[in-house]
């Protein structure tokens, strides 16, 4: 027995011991790509020494003697802080997942492969101006010169991840950085998306329904728009959905998760100190590292600094000493499906204004890891890219004999993006600001700005010409061999929506509606907003000049307007009725519910219960009120629409007819539906957050899930490289934490602002910033997380200008010598 014991300890003792070596051993190599940012590096591609001081945040300051020497260490730094994070947006805009994750990404790089992103990307290099391709060369060197170290060094690959996806990395080219901003387009566009589930909502309701269901935003109507069965005929009234889960990987993010932010601005007249403000605050999926790296460059006509994307050599929002600018998704409709007849008797041709053409078509491989290449056709229309069929459900849209083509202004093969960016960051004033974007494309934003006098707000971004008698106004899928639906160029980028010195001195934008112009000349039917607007004009109206800290207050505002205006109607008939009832009843509970719900103001605060009950109930209600009209294509509405909920208890054109339960015999009323759905609201509360009513938190529900977009789902793993937060806001409050509408935890803000900033031109150098994890992609370094607590909180750091404020408070200096030639 002593025998067997002593054995046995041996074996634990050495398994033990096992475990230590290969977490000591890991760590070794994983820690080799930390990189360090106190050093003298030898490169080539420079003119002059540059210099990288890093700030306590470590935010990267960038000093050289030429503009290209400048672009070529943010290359470097970029390189040593996100090579994996660059490296997965190429190879996604290439359509190479699958040569690292095998056939999990098959359909995401097929679905790149047909839109071809990354050639469109290679075609618009020689399309830049001088300045410009000078910065995408120096920054592409830059990149490439971490790389060389990186090999000459042993440095761990480059990043952690790369010991367990080790292949290859090519050099950075320019086409490299163009293909990242439209691979960001595709991620924020969601004209295509809505375009399919409009098709197929028509397809099974009554046009009245369709309009409760998917509402235009208050305001200016349109004519009633054709059924789609009507345009399309011969289609199922119903299909079943088509596409594979939604992958973290996908560029392609679900339609309620598109791009969303806020800006806003003040004038001098609306302003405290005299001078102007600029808040700004971009909404994206949530994932560790944040898409966002803060960084200043000091360039021959000024400082710099801002957000920047890893992989791009701009800061895409941020300010130098003299002008701010912010970005929104402007939700601009550049995005149209086009229904192609294909020659039954030759498949190689689709049916055009005058007869068959030929497709446009090649083969590409796509090589999948531990299994066949697979060879995929790519076929092109005069009006765009075919899609495959089993892509954003359009199949259940595509009549037999007929493929789906797509218009896209981000597909254009001279897309000049990339140089209005560069022209953006040189700009002085509110109308250098405009005329540098001129020349940008897409992504099309809301670009706000304010310079030290004035403020002014512009859509920019390529907007299609369409003809005024297209079949649905570019709402639903049209047929591709009727002139009348086809783009005819570009509209005149004078007249994109402008707004500049406003009468109030005062304007901003939360994605809401930017123009009443009727079609074709409207920039878009579905926006992003009708509430968080709200918010904003009245925390706006109610100061008669604000300052930093009032616009910082605004960014993180969590008062729902949604909540307080549609409880009332949610509970009109509920309020205090009835006696108390016996404790640990369901009606108690109910009652419970209710009473705290009645004193509540809507702020949607993490540490109290009122939010989550709203949000549940809400949940329960919109479930209720659709499914039975709309069967299995409920799931696609996987978020309550304020106006749809508000249409139909205000019985708004008769929406009231939801709230009947099809089939069922008696007429349900608005009344029984509530009532059920705050009761189905709190049994899952039981059953997911606990019993106690007063003890809930809205936060444990709604954390914010900076997950590992690769490994964030690896057992043990997933601990060491997700972020999760407890964190207030919601879906309609400006401090947006978008909830994910799916899965056992409906609740998580996975969609939120990866970036805040705000800007005070009256002491720019007091202006703030905040990304929402760090500055580094390596979970072992200390900037992996560094910001997130700080973001959670609401609190920012330093966005100074001041070099010498920058030295002080250095945690590392790396210094690029030129090698002699």
């Amino acid at each position: 027995m002593a025998l067997l014991f002593r054995w046995l300890m041996r074996i634990i003792t050495g398994l033990i011991v096992l475990c230590v070596a290969i977490f000591a051993l890991t760590y070794y190599f994983a820690s080799r790509s930390l990189p360090n940012y106190t050093a003298d590096e030898a490169v080539q591609g420079i003119a002059s020494p540059v210099e990288i001081v890093r700030d306590n945040a470590n935010v990267p300051h960038i000093f050289g003697a030429t503009d290209p020497d400048v672009y070529f260490a943010l290359g470097y730094a970029h390189a040593q802080d996100r090579m994996w994070q660059m490296t997965m947006l190429r190879r996604t805009a290439q359509g190479r997942l699958s040569e690292l994750f095998g056939e999990r990404t098959l359909p995401i790089d097929k679905l790149l492969r047909h839109l071809d992103l990354y050639r469109t990307a290679t075609e618009s290099v020689d399309d830049q101006d001088a300045q410009t391709t000078a910065a995408l060369k120096a920054y592409s060197a830059g990149v490439n010169a971490w790389l060389g170290k990186v090999n000459e060094g042993a440095r761990g690959r480059g990043a952690p991840e790369m010991w367990m996806f080790n292949h290859a990395i090519s050099p950075w080219q320019p086409a490299d950085s163009i293909a990242i901003i439209k691979l960001m387009a595709l991620q924020l566009s969601s004209q295509l998306e809505n375009e399919v589930l409009r098709a197929r909502t028509s397809l099974l309701l009554d046009p009245n329904l369709v309009r409760d269901i998917l509402p235009d935003d208050p305001g200016s109507g349109i004519a009633m728009l054709p059924e789609y069965a009507t345009l399309v005929p011969d289609l199922p009234r119903y299909a079943a959905n088509s596409r594979a889960p939604y992958d973290p990987l996908s560029p392609v993010k679900p339609a309620q998760l598109a791009g969303a932010s806020n800006a806003w601005a003040a004038g001098p007249t609306r302003s405290a100190t005299g001078g102007t403000l600029l808040a700004n605050d971009p909404h994206l999926g949530l994932t560790a590292p944040t898409i966002w790296y803060l960084a200043r460059l000091e360039l021959s006509t000024g400082g710099v600094i801002g957000g920047t994307i890893p992989g791009v050599p701009v800061v895409m929002t941020g300010r130098s000493d003299s002008l701010g600018w912010g970005i929104t998704s402007s939700y601009l409709d550049d995005q149209d499906l086009f229904i192609e007849e294909v020659n039954p008797d030759n498949s190689t041709q689709y049916r055009g204004l005058d007869g068959w053409e030929n497709f446009k078509s090649r083969d590409s491989i796509i090589n999948v890891r531990d299994q066949s290449a697979v060879t995929v056709r790519v076929r092109e229309t005069v009006n765009g890219p075919v899609l495959p069929a089993d892509q954003f459900d359009l199949s259940t849209i595509t009549p037999r004999g007929h493929v789906v083509s797509l218009g896209w202004t981000a597909l254009s093969r001279d897309d000049t993006t990339m140089s209005a960016a560069i022209k953006l960051m040189q700009a002085r004033t509110v109308d250098d600001a405009f005329d540098a974007t001129e020349g940008y494309i897409a992504p099309s934003q809301n670009l706000t700005v304010a310079d030290r006098t004035r403020v002014g707000l512009k859509t920019i971004g390529a907007i299609p010409a369409r003809t005024p008698d297209h079949q649905s106004q570019g709402r639903l899928p049209s047929f591709g061999y009727i002139e009348g639906n086809r783009w005819f160029g570009r509209q005149p980028y004078a007249d994109n929506p402008e707004f500049a010195d406003p009468m109030g001195d005062i304007l901003g934008n939360t994605n809401n509606k930017t123009s009443d112009a009727p079609f074709p000349d409207h920039v878009s039917y579905v926006w992003g907003d009708t509430q968080r607007i709200k918010r904003w004009a009245r925390l706006m109206q109610a100061r008669e000049v604000h300052t930093r800290e009032s616009f910082i207050e605004a960014q993180l505002d969590t008062v729902s307007y949604t909540a307080r205006t549609l409880l009332p109607m949610m509970g009109a008939d509920l309020w205090f009725t009835g006696e108390a009832a016996p404790e640990g009843t369901p009606e108690r509970r109910r009652q419970q519910a209710l009473e705290l719900l009645a004193a509540w103001n809507g702020e949607m605060n993490e540490h109290m219960p009122e939010p989550l009950i709203y949000a549940a109930w809400l949940r329960e209600l919109h479930k209720r009120l659709t499914r039975d009209e709309l069967g299995p294509l409920s799931s696609e509405f996987t978020h309550a629409d304020p106006v749809f909920i508000e249409r139909v208890f205000r019985n708004i054109d008769g929406a009231s007819v939801w709230c009947d339960v099809v089939q069922s015999a008696p007429v349900e009323t608005c009344t029984d539906i509530s009532r059920q759905a705050l009761d189905d609201a709190l049994i899952w509360i039981d059953e997911h957050q606990g019993t106690t009513v007063a003890a809930l938190r809205w936060g444990d529900a709604h954390q914010a899930t900076h997950d590992h977009p690769v490994l964030g789902d690896v057992p043990l793993l997933s601990w060491f490289v997700n972020i999760r937060q407890s964190t207030s806001g919601g879906d309609n409050t400006l401090q947006r934490g978008k909830t994910s509408g799916v899965g056992p935890n409906p609740f998580q803000n996975v969609h939120a602002a990866g970036y805040r900033g705000v800007y005070d031109f009256a002491d720019p150098d007091s202006s703030v910033f905040i990304s929402a994890t760090g500055q580094s992609g390596h979970p072992l370094s200390r900037y992996y997380d560094n910001m997130g607590e700080l973001w959670r909180r609401g609190e920012y750091v330093p966005m100074s200008l001041d070099t010498a404020l920058a030295r002080a408070a250095a945690v590392g200096v790396t210094v690029l010598t030129p090698i002699a030639e």
